[in-house]
């Protein structure tokens, strides 16, 4: 059998081969630079300072200059048109010291020509060209066409353009780059999501393995969770996982102000998902599309609607035999649609939760491999002391512990700066330069120490870390208390033991100064949420038993609920309210009882933090059970100490500096060690940076229990 002949076979559609590109003449660059020399030549003969002629009569003035000799050269010029002239220059010189020049016009060239003969004039005769007369009859027309083509019809052009590609899909199509590729090695915390998701993979690397027992992938997952949970970066490690395309959209990209687009951009978007096949297709902040199309309060939006409409069509309309999976993430559920969650579309919902003790260290593991961390630093305390971070808040604290750790100029990030960084992503940076007065710092230091005493006597209430009372954020002052662990359930003695401690700086003012303020505005507010939902939602009241008082409460906007429904009775709210009140008068009686009880320990402390302004949860625990100030207090320096230090060294540095920089002999380096002494030709700079102090001895504040 003979072998085949290589057959040359046509490329096909899919053919990847590369082509020789065709290269189109530059027509519009050519049309510009002709514009362009029209425009330069116009105005070189609009503006050109070329010669004056004097126009002249041809009788008397031509022939009395004739007949006096008075004519240096003349030219007689045949017209076109038809009339005949003559120019030439005069034997007289102008002020700008040349030939004066002079044009007339002649009825007849023959007699003209005649008389010159006569007299003795030389002359020429020329035919005038027929190309300039017409080009510069032409050129305005032409120069005004074409700009009302550049600016007009290429605009009209283009737009017309813009306007068909309006409904195309604004879908980005991530590129698949090894070095930027992120897999599910860079995500931590969500275990149980990373699973789930796990088939999704599988099922994009090999759809056959799912389909040879008549199973079906869902057409799409919906990520669901708090801000900052990493639901966009769990999407994108799915996609590098399966090594396929990745389009990424926002749902608020589809709507627009004309009705249709946004319909337009979901078609458009899965067409080129089909072209792509197989890949993912995400969208993010689906609920700015996907929201219910209930109408609520001030009607309905006609191309939301549509375009939620588009997209349920389309989801219908694709099969996931073609390697399309559509994965959404929102921070609201509650609010889509139900036909967008129906099986069949969305059908399957990953839940994204705060990560526990456990994933936030995985997660500052991930994030710490670009920074640099001294010995003393211990992610898993680190990683304790953060509860309720998302990966978002762990990313941005670690990133602003090395920025602290650069800005004191440290060779490594310490534990310190992670405490900081804590305290300023949490409460913001601290407010140093918001001093108190002496009546407010008294107020505050008795404010924040009736919390702590409060939260340290009551059962059941997490430990008590730092007080403080530098201002931070809005708060003038802070108790923080540290959580052992991860809470997922609060019991009725627990919620007691808050509300409790929220009422102890309100105690505080009332034993101490006989009076009330306005510092206890935000522990009184969240005191009152507790004490509601204990009630309304929690079912912990004796009198009204485990009943739910607050179903009725829905947004308007939502069109759920167009008015309020009451639930209950007039009298049931009564009772609610007197609960309530119930529940917050108890917690402050026995506040007042504690503090009444140790009054002495209240003072103590009171005064100790009007001295120290920053004292350890510890050193609280110790006062109280001592009635003392302890020893590491009562050595160390105060705060004032440290700023008179402080002042003094920079008035040190300073003076070294002048006397540096005046090149003074003696040097007021009294009490100053050789080595503070600034090196032979150092700077004035050099000198600043080596007095630098490294290490910031002000303890910072930590998770507060009340502001």
């Amino acid at each position: 059998m003979e072998p085949k002949k290589n057959v040359p076979v046509p490329p096909s559609k899919k053919d990847n081969r590369k082509k020789t590109p065709v290269v189109k003449p530059p027509m519009r660059g050519f049309a510009m630079w002709f514009l362009m020399m029209a425009l330069v030549l116009m105005a070189i003969q609009i503006f050109n300072p070329s010669e004056v002629e004097e126009a002249l009569d041809y009788n008397p003035g031509f022939t009395k200059l004739v007949s006096d000799g008075r004519i240096r050269s003349c030219e007689i010029v045949r017209d076109n048109s038809g009339a005949n002239y003559i120019t030439g220059e005069l034997t007289t010189v102008g002020t700008d010291g040349e030939q004066e020049a002079f044009r007339v016009d002649v009825p007849s060239i023959d007699m003209a020509s005649a008389f010159l003969l006569e007299n003795d004039v030389e002359f020429k005769v020329r035919r005038a060209s027929a190309f300039w007369p017409i080009f510069w009859n032409v050129a305005p027309f032409l120069i005004g066409f074409l700009l009302i083509y550049f600016i007009f019809f290429r605009q009209m052009k283009m737009a017309g353009g813009r306007a068909m590609s309006f409904g195309k899909s604004r879908a980005k199509l991530m590129k698949k780059d090894g070095n930027n590729k992120i897999t599910f090695a860079d995500v931590a915390g969500v275990d149980e999501a990373k699973d789930e998701l796990q088939e999704v993979v599988e099922f994009l690397k090999n759809p056959k393995q799912f389909q040879r027992l008549g199973g079906k992938m869902p057409k799409g997952v919906l990520l669901a969770g708090a801000p900052g949970t990493g639901k966009t970066l769990i999407a994108k490690a799915v996609a590098g996982e399966a090594d396929v395309p990745f389009f990424n959209i926002s749902g608020s990209d589809f709507v627009e102000m004309f009705v249709g687009v946004g319909a337009s951009r979901v078609r458009d978007m899965f067409e080129q998902g089909r072209k792509n096949a197989p890949c993912i297709i995400f969208v993010d902040e689906i609920d700015a599309v996907g929201r219910s199309r209930f109408s609520g309060m001030g009607g309905g939006h006609d191309e939301r609607e549509q375009t939620l409409n588009a997209l349920l069509v389309e989801m219908d309309g694709f099969e996931t035999e073609e390697g399309i999976i559509i994965i959404a993430a929102t921070n609201r559920p509650d609010v889509l649609d139900p036909a967008l969650m129906r099986p069949g579309r969305f059908d399957r919902q990953v839940f994204i939760d705060l990560p526990n003790l456990k994933g936030r260290e995985e997660i500052l593991n991930i994030h710490v491999k670009r920074v640099t961390l001294a010995e003393n630093v211990d992610l898993t305390k680190v990683a304790r002391g953060t509860p309720g971070f998302s990966g978002a808040d762990i990313m941005n604290l670690v990133n602003e512990a090395a920025l602290l750790g650069a800005r004191r100029g440290v060779d490594a990030v310490e534990l310190s700066d992670f405490e900081e960084a804590r305290d300023k992503v949490s409460w913001g940076r601290e407010r140093r330069s918001h001093m108190l007065d002496a009546e407010e710092k008294k107020l505050t230091a008795y404010h924040e120490a009736g919390h702590a005493i409060v939260i340290a006597k009551t059962e059941q209430t997490e430990p008590l870390h730092k007080v403080t009372i530098i201002p931070r954020g809005r708060a003038l002052g802070a108790t923080m208390q540290l959580p052992e662990k991860d809470r997922y359930t609060q019991g009725r003695t627990r919620l007691m033991g808050m509300l409790i401690g929220l009422m102890g700086g309100r105690v505080a003012e009332e034993l101490i100064f006989n009076d009330v303020t306005t510092g206890a505005q935000n522990d009184i507010e969240r005191a009152t949420r507790i004490a509601r939902a204990m009630v309304c939602e929690f079912g912990m009241s004796d009198q009204l038993g485990p009943r739910n008082y607050g179903a009725g409460e829905q947004q308007m906007f939502l069109g759920r609920e167009i008015h309020h429904n009451e639930v209950h009775s007039d009298r049931i709210t009564q009772l609610i309210d007197a609960e309530i009140d119930r529940l917050l008068k108890a917690a402050h009686d026995t506040a007042h009882a504690i503090l009444e009880k140790h009054r002495d320990k209240l003072e103590l402390i009171g005064e100790v933090l009007i001295v120290y302004e920053t004292i350890r949860g510890d050193q609280v625990m110790k006062m109280l059970e001592t009635g003392e100030i302890p020893d590491e207090l009562k050595n160390g320096k105060t705060p004032d100490e440290k700023r008179a230090e402080e002042a003094a060294e920079a008035a040190k540095k300073a003076a070294i500096l002048e006397a540096v920089k005046a090149d003074v002999d003696d040097l007021p380096v009294d009490g100053l060690a050789k080595e503070e002494l600034p090196a032979e030709g150092a700077s004035a700079e050099d000198v600043a940076a080596k007095d630098e102090p490294s290490v910031d001895e002000t303890e910072t504040p930590d998770k507060p229990a009340s502001e």
